[in-house]
């Protein structure tokens, strides 16, 4: 999701969407830790995303 997207919606939604992010990667993490995951990008990509989406919520 780009940055432009996430400045359109509300704060309920952001928090929803951090708290979706939050588990997925904490299953990710756990998926790597038990050899389960092959493609360690994918947990870059969240946390890239993550980041992004808790600066836009700082910014209100």
């Amino acid at each position: 999701m780009k940055f432009s997207e996430l400045k359109d919606k509300t704060k309920e939604e952001m928090t929803e969407k951090a708290d979706i992010l939050s588990g997925t990667l904490r299953e990710l993490r756990f998926r790597v830790s038990t050899s389960e995951l092959k493609n360690v990008r994918e947990i870059r990509k969240l946390k890239k995303e993550a980041a992004q989406l808790l600066t836009a919520l700082k910014g209100r």
